[in-house]
């Protein structure tokens, strides 16, 4: 398997991350054009007057920037080594379709059980990654 195959669930996990940055600015303005919040509002973060539907998706923007990095490393340190195979290539996207499965409940319906599953499931899948890496016998 070509080793560059696994720069695209890193691309598409970065995608995911641009966008939910996209919806901050978005349910924002419209909060405030709704007259729900004022700028003051944001001066120190997000102040209380916040509603949730605003503050979840800047949260899950941060968890965005959070474990990930580690998806980020082990994907890096595959390519670095040449030890792309169809295994990580799955688990790659295994991981990156949990997380945008995370975001979609977290920024929508919100249901935090069905949320830490999702979570939990993708951790699992980056602990393996990182498992597989450090006690798998290179080719």
């Amino acid at each position: 398997m070509a080793r560059d195959m696994i720069l695209w669930p890193m691309g598409a996990l970065a995608l995911l991350t641009f966008i939910i940055l996209t919806l901050i600015p978005v349910r924002r303005f419209r909060a405030a054009f709704a007259g729900k919040v004022k700028a003051h509002d944001f001066k120190l973060g997000e102040s209380a007057n916040v509603p949730p539907h605003v503050s979840l998706v800047n949260r899950n923007y941060m968890n965005l920037l959070e474990l990930p990095q580690l998806f980020y490393v082990i994907c890096l340190m595959l390519y670095v080594t040449d030890r792309v195979d169809m295994l990580s290539y799955k688990m790659a996207w295994g991981y990156v379709a949990l997380r945008g499965l995370h975001s979609a409940i977290h920024i929508t319906f919100n249901n935090v059980f069905l949320r830490l599953t999702v979570f939990a499931l993708s951790n699992f899948v980056l602990i393996a990654m990182w498992a597989l890496f450090f006690f798998q016998r290179p080719y």
